[in-house]
């Protein structure tokens, strides 16, 4: 398994593009302060010497050293031993609504990315259970399986969006039958499934799939995310309209949501702009039983940053051989201009 050690330094590649931007507005400057003194071909007589080949060079070959620097200081590194390890925990699939009532603003900056922000928040919280995540609208499907990957799975909800079912809808039904099915065998008593939703516009049977998911023993806990009064819909910087040219208002739904919850033995929390609601969710989760899972993961890891550094080092020299000006001695391999 590959991994970076400090993920936060590669941040720091955000440097080059300005770095590059930089040299090229000093070099158009340069370019139109020359121009000013006469035309191109007079001014390249009068400095023989001068090669803008080799700057352009010895510019590209610093910026890739550079880049190389920074991925180094990121600490790449190679999971270079498994282990067996055994952990108690529980199995949480988190179902999301990416409909697009879900875009609604009453939440800021609207309720998916609350939603997102809460669950990345969330696994900062969660150490040895096991998550999974499902996105429904007007169909539903996994979008990670049941891992203890945490990485993975924040990298998962940061991809969450509402374009990613096309049939618009709540097949709330659908997303708890999928999560049933999902759960690993060796978890049973131990599976918990968080819907996160506005509860609009349910267009199945939902409470026969919570009675199903309740006899595999597992307790639904669901947020309802939105406002009674409810916001517009802005997608692409317009508002969504209907047939009759009335501005769409989604409004938080809650009855739907609070049957199926309690019908599992679950709880239902209507969510606030402080607070999404998982971290009450959490505190009743961990009061679930707990099971013990076996699982491989890395236990070393081997760094590999000695070969970027080494590799940078080697063009930083390379850069530094090569001179700013045409040497008289060396003008016959001219490899810097195109030959006439």
């Amino acid at each position: 398994m590959f991994r970076f050690a400090n993920p936060e330094m590669l941040y720091l590649l955000v440097i080059i593009p300005l770095i590059v931007v930089v040299y090229i507005v000093i070099l158009k400057a340069r370019k139109r302060r020359l121009e000013s003194f006469g035309e191109s071909e007079t001014i390249a007589q009068l400095m023989p010497d001068a090669s803008p080949g080799r700057h352009r060079t010895k510019f590209i070959i610093y910026v890739i050293s550079l880049a190389l620097i920074i991925t180094a200081l990121a600490r790449p590194q190679l999971g270079a031993k498994l282990k067996e390890v055994s952990k108690d925990g529980i199995e949480i699939m988190i179902a999301v609504d990416v409909s697009n009532s879900m875009l609604a603003q009453d939440f800021e900056p609207n309720r998916l990315e609350k939603t997102k922000y809460a669950i990345s928040r969330l696994l900062d919280e969660i150490k040895n259970d096991r998550i999974g995540l499902i996105v429904f609208a007007g169909d539903a499907y996994v979008q990670l399986p049941i891992t203890s990957d945490y990485t993975a799975a924040r990298n998962f909800a940061n991809h969450i969006s509402s374009n990613m079912i096309s049939k618009q809808g709540t097949a709330l039904g659908s997303a708890i039958s999928l999560a049933t099915k999902s759960f690993s065998s060796d978890s049973e008593g131990s599976r918990v499934l968080i819907i996160i939703s506005d509860g609009e516009n349910h267009e199945d049977d939902a409470m026969s799939a919570a009675k199903l998911a309740a006899e595999k023993g597992i307790v639904i806990h669901a947020i309802g995310i939105g406002t009674p009064e409810g916001a517009p819909i802005e997608m692409n910087g317009e508002f969504i309209k209907d047939e009759n040219g009335e501005m769409v208002v989604s409004k938080l739904n809650e009855k739907m949501l609070e049957d199926v919850a309690l019908s599992t033995g679950g709880a239902y929390i209507r969510s606030s702009n402080k607070s999404l609601g998982l971290e009450e969710i959490i505190n009743l989760v961990n009061k679930t039983e707990k099971k013990r899972f076996k699982s491989v993961q890395f236990e070393a890891y081997s760094e590999k940053y000695q070969g970027l550094v080494a590799l940078a080092i080697i063009l930083l020299i390379i850069e530094t051989s090569i001179l700013s000006r045409k040497n008289r001695v060396l003008a016959k391999f001219n490899i810097f201009t195109k030959k006439r």
